[in-house]
């Protein structure tokens, strides 16, 4: 009889996945010993065949050889089938699985690789995504590594046949290089980080215009990284050399900024079953009644200081890939996007993680697309329902707003300014606010900031009479085919 492949309490029932795999194996052990008895297989006996090999090669480590031989032998399918069975299992099961099925489960990964399965990208994603941003510990540094290793490593066949992987463990390691850059004296992270450092760049430098697929957030976490000497070259040529990057037609900076990020991207720094919880917490749970909610997501999620940071990642998935819930009636009493995120904005308590949150939620208005409206939505609501009660967050936001469009890009300032007005006046024509009253004419909005405010305005007016209501991005907000 097979062990278990997770750590499961006496009181946990048997997830229903490792329970049909698991029987799959118990019934099919048998046909998995050499010799063996190859024939034709229905498409159910194909599957089981398929579930039960897996299993084997998560729970027995001294067979692995045996089992992947049967597997290369009966695969009619490029390994469609098994490839979607591990990336199933990994995103409802990899957090509880026993460090032995852990390292089984890459061993397989990589098999899967060196056949270039159908579906291994994926594979890779779902592995990628199971890399929890601001986890120092050593599960989650040992994944790391392997999966840096593992893009690395088989780089050439990337290239050839998936190069738009490179992408994704670019998000990743970008993200991850800022969170394991602030332990510098920490020996369990002078390998990796030099690793991850050796990817990105040579992605950046290498295939840059694939780069640009990941739209303005890749500007977002390069700016994270200028401390480290390789990056803040990459800075230099990004601001002051472009054509060191090779890619044709690309002149600025300023194009990247009018490149939409595409949601892959963001849902790669959130876990599914982080995900899952988030999305329950925005269509299930009403508002008035999330607090017990919101306390059991802190202590399952958040309840190590370092994952503070894991907080920006939250606030920009939920801005760019969750619908709001103003838009389905039969839903409008449910938590709203603005109240979990000024739950989280609240939940903050390192200055440094404050700011980028709050950059992460303003970042779509300073490039503002028409299309974006989902994006700039939770900044204005949570700006206009935090008075009166909360007007701290709305003094501290709007604050922060008008700072940013004066000292984010000080070169391509009038292109910010217009992303924020092009923003706001999308705001108020497509009904998600009926003005900017509130802000402008409130008491508890400190005067210098309602002064500002309506000196910002006073320039949309000005523009609106000169028939210029929309921002005209430098390039396509799709960057171009490579």
């Amino acid at each position: 009889m097979a062990g278990s492949l997770v750590h499961r309490a006496t009181h946990d029932a048997e997830n229903p996945l490792e329970a049909s795999l698991r029987e799959a194996f118990n019934l099919h052990e048998g046909d998995l010993q050499p010799p063996f008895a190859l024939k034709s297989l229905s498409q159910k006996q194909y599957s089981r065949l398929n579930d039960a090999i897996l299993f084997g090669l998560l729970s027995q480590p001294h067979s692995v050889k045996t089992l992947i031989k049967l597997l290369h032998a009966i695969i009619t399918d490029g390994y469609s089938y098994f490839t979607s069975m591990v990336t199933r299992f990994i995103d409802e099961l990899y957090a509880k699985l026993t460090n032995s099925a852990r390292i089984q489960l890459i061993w397989v990964a990589r098999e899967m690789f060196d056949v270039l399965a159908i579906g291994f990208d994926g594979l890779l994603v779902s592995l990628l995504r199971q890399i929890i941003g601001g986890d120092f510990g050593e599960g989650n540094l040992w994944l790391c590594s392997e999966m840096v290793g593992i893009l690395l490593n088989k780089w050439e066949s990337l290239v050839e046949e998936d190069p738009l992987v490179l992408t994704y463990g670019l998000y990743v390691f970008l993200r991850l290089l800022a969170d394991h850059g602030r332990l510098s004296n920490d020996p369990r992270l002078k390998t990796l980080k030099r690793l991850e450092t050796e990817f990105c760049i040579r992605v950046l430098r290498e295939h840059f215009g694939l780069c640009l697929r990941i739209g303005k957030d890749l500007v977002r976490l390069l700016q994270d990284l200028v401390h480290i000497a390789e990056f803040k070259s990459i800075w230099k040529d990004l601001l002051f050399n472009p054509g060191e990057f090779k890619v044709n037609d690309f002149k600025s900076i300023a194009q990247i900024y009018g490149f939409r990020t595409p949601s892959l991207y963001f849902s790669l720094r959130i876990t599914p079953e982080m995900e899952r919880n988030l999305r329950f917490l925005l269509t299930k749970v009403k508002l008035g009644n999330q607090r017990r909610y919101q306390v059991w997501f802190a202590k399952k999620f958040l309840s190590s200081p370092d994952r503070e940071t894991l907080l920006v990642d939250i606030v920009r998935f939920i801005c760019c890939t969750c619908r709001s819930s103003s838009e389905d009636s039969h839903v409008a009493d449910v938590m709203p996007r603005w109240a979990v995120i000024g739950w989280l904005l609240m939940s903050c308590r390192k200055g440094c993680v404050q700011a980028n949150l709050k950059l992460g939620l303003f970042y779509d208005w300073l490039f503002f697309d028409e299309d974006d409206v989902m994006c700039v939505e939770p900044a204005i609501l949570l700006m206009i329902n935090s008075i009166p009660k909360y007007s701290d967050i709305t003094n501290t936001l709007l604050e922060f707003l008008l700072i940013l469009i004066d000292n984010y890009d000080v070169e391509r300032k009038d292109m910010i300014i217009k992303g924020v007005l092009s923003a706001i006046h999308a705001l108020i024509s497509k009904g998600v606010i009926k003005s900017l009253d509130v802000l402008t004419h409130s008491d508890v909005v400190s005067p210098l900031l309602r002064e500002m405010l309506g000196k910002l305005l006073s320039f949309m007016e000005t523009t609106r009479s000169k028939e210029v209501q929309t921002v005209v991005l430098p390039q396509n907000t799709t960057p171009p085919v490579i």
